[in-house]
C-alpha cells in the first residue's frame, strides 16, 4: 500500500476501536487473583529467591507495578486496539529507559529492559509507560494536575513523534536516537536539574568493567574470583559442592561457545580475545528476581582487561497468551531480536544461548555485558516539572521504537492531530493507578496472612 492507502487504514481502525475507549478501565467480572498471577509465574523460578522477589514488591505500590507486568497484560487483554501491531516492549514502564553506552560510546537514552518484548499493541507499551507515571507521581506525593501534566506530555509526545516518524524516510527514522547531550542541551534553563543530570552521566561512564573489577570481584590464590555477596551474589562453588561447581564451569565453555555463534562475525572476534575465568549466580530486578541469572567474568591481555557478562534466563513473554507464541524457538532469541529491532544502538555483546540449569533442565538465556554506563533514572528526586521533561524523553522514545517495527504512517494517522487520544489515556492511567493500588493491598494482605514470604534483600 502507498502512504495514502496506509494513512485510511489508520484512520478506519477508529470505527473499530475509538480513540475515547482508551480511557476506559473497569476491572470486570471475572478478573483474575493478581497474587495468583504472580504465584504462577513463580512456579518455575528459584523457588528460595521468591521471598526476595515479593519482599522487594512490598516496597511501595510503585514498586509492586514494576513486578506486574503479567498482572496488567491480563487486564490489558479486555481494553480495546487499533489491531495495528508493532515489535512491542511488553513491559515500558519508565524505569526500563535510561542511559547506557553505544557501540560508538556515546551516552544515549533508551528502552533497557525486554524481556517481555513480542509483536503485540502498541497501546499497551503506551498504557503501561502512563499508568507508571501516574503511580509514580502519586509516590512522590505530586497532586493530580501535576501527574495529569506528566500523564498528558508522555501520550502527547509519543502522539506527535509518531506523527513527525510517518513523515521520515526508512532510514531516518532507523538511525534517530536520543543522545544525552542533546537532552544536557535541552535543560540548559534548568541549572538544578542540568547539575543533577551532569551528575548521574559522570556516574554512568564510571559504571563499566574495570569498575565491576573492583566492586564486585576479588583475587584468591592467585585468581580474580566474585565476591560472596549472599543471597544476591554466590560464586558458583558457593552455591553448589566442588565437583559440581567444577563441572558447571567447564559447561560455561561450551555456553559460551554457542553464544558466541549468536554474535556476528566482528563480535566473535572481540570476545575470543577474552577468556572465561569464574561465574556466580546474581539477584537482578525486582520483577525478573527468581530467574536464574547468571555473571561471568573474562579476562583479556591480563586480570586487569575484564570483561563482565550477564546471561539472564528468558522465559516465554507475559504477551504470548494473548498475542501468541514467539517465532523464536529460543526465548533468548526472542529478547535480542526484540531489542534490536527497538532500540536505536545495542550491546555489543547482545546475543543468546542455551544452557543446561542445575535441575539438568535445558533454559533459554540472553547475554549483553553487565555494566557499560548504565544509568536509570532516580525517580523518586524528579520534581512534577522534571517528571514532565522525562515524559517527553519516554514518549519519544516508546515512539521511535514503535516506529521501526509497526507501520507508523496508519498509527500516526490512527492518532490524529487532536488530543483526544492523550486524553483518554491520561483518564485510563488514573483509573489502572487505583487498580494496582488495590492489587498492592492484596499483596500485602498475602503476605499479612503468610500465603507469601518475604524476605528483605
Amino acid at each position: 500500500m502507498d502512504a495514502s492507502e496506509r494513512a485510511a487504514a489508520g484512520k478506519a481502525a477508529r470505527a473499530g476501536a475509538p480513540r475515547s475507549s482508551h480511557a476506559r478501565w473497569e476491572p470486570g467480572e471475572g478478573r483474575r487473583d493478581p497474587v495468583a498471577i504472580l504465584e504462577r509465574q513463580g512456579e518455575n523460578r528459584v523457588q528460595q529467591l521468591l521471598p526476595i522477589r515479593y519482599g522487594r514488591m512490598s516496597a511501595s505500590a510503585f514498586a509492586f507495578f514494576r513486578g506486574a507486568a503479567a498482572v496488567m497484560a491480563a487486564d490489558l487483554d479486555r481494553t480495546p486496539t487499533s489491531g495495528l501491531r508493532v515489535q512491542a516492549c511488553g513491559d515500558a514502564h519508565l524505569s526500563n529507559f535510561g542511559a547506557f553506552a553505544s557501540p560508538d560510546r556515546r551516552l544515549v537514552f533508551d528502552l533497557n529492559d525486554f524481556d517481555e518484548t513480542l509483536p503485540g499493541a502498541w497501546e499497551w507499551d503506551v498504557k503501561r509507560l502512563a499508568a507508571s507515571f501516574a503511580i509514580a507521581g502519586r509516590e512522590n506525593g505530586f497532586k493530580r494536575k501535576e501527574r495529569g501534566s506528566a500523564l498528558i506530555e508522555v501520550v502527547r509526545t509519543y502522539r506527535e513523534s509518531m506523527r513527525a516518524f510517518a513523515s521520515l524516510t526508512n532510514l531516518e527514522v532507523w538511525y534517530a536516537r536520543l543522545d544525552v547531550e542533546s537532552v544536557m542541551a535541552e535543560i540548559e534553563a534548568e541549572p538544578k536539574l542540568r547539575k543533577r543530570v551532569k551528575k548521574g552521566v559522570a556516574k554512568a561512564r564510571a559504571k563499566d568493567s574495570t569498575r565491576a573489577l573492583e566492586k564486585l570481584t576479588e583475587t584468591v590464590d592467585g585468581e580474580p574470583r566474585f565476591r560472596d555477596e549472599p543471597p544476591l551474589i554466590v560464586p558458583v562453588e558457593n552455591l553448589l559442592g566442588s565437583t559440581e561447581a567444577t563441572e558447571i564451569q567447564a559447561a560455561m565453555r561450551t555456553v559460551l561457545q554457542e553464544y558466541r555463534d549468536s554474535l556476528v562475525g566482528d563480535r566473535q572476534y572481540i570476545l575470543d580475545q577474552y577468556r572465561f575465568r569464574h561465574l556466580a549466580h546474581k539477584v537482578v530486578g525486582v520483577g525478573s528476581v527468581g530467574t536464574r541469572a547468571w555473571v561471568l567474568l573474562l579476562t583479556g591481555a591480563d586480570d586487569h582487561d575484564p570483561l563482565f557478562l550477564q546471561a539472564k534466563e528468558a522465559g516465554p513473554s507475559v504477551l504470548e497468551p494473548y498475542f501468541g507464541a514467539s517465532s523464536y524457538r529460543n526465548s533468548g532469541h526472542r529478547v535480542v531480536e526484540g531489542q534490536r529491532m527497538m532500540q536505536a544502538a545495542s550491546d555489543i555483546f547482545l546475543g543468546w544461548c542455551r544452557s543446561p540449569g542445575l535441575e539438568e533442565q535445558p533454559r533459554d538465556f540472553y547475554v549483553r555485558q553487565l555494566w557499560d554506563w548504565k544509568r536509570s533514572i532516580d525517580v523518586e528526586r524528579l520534581s512534577p516539572h522534571g517528571l514532565e521533561l522525562y515524559a517527553r524523553m519516554c514518549g519519544w522514545t516508546l515512539a521511535r521504537a514503535h516506529a521501526r517495527s509497526g507501520d507508523r504512517v496508519a498509527i500516526a494517522a490512527y492518532l490524529g492531530a487532536g488530543d483526544s487520544f492523550d486524553a483518554a489515556i491520561a483518564t485510563f492511567a488514573e483509573a489502572y493507578a487505583d487498580q494496582n493500588e488495590s492489587d498492592y493491598e492484596a499483596l500485602l494482605a498475602a503476605i499479612e496472612s503468610g500465603r507469601l514470604e518475604v524476605e528483605d534483600a
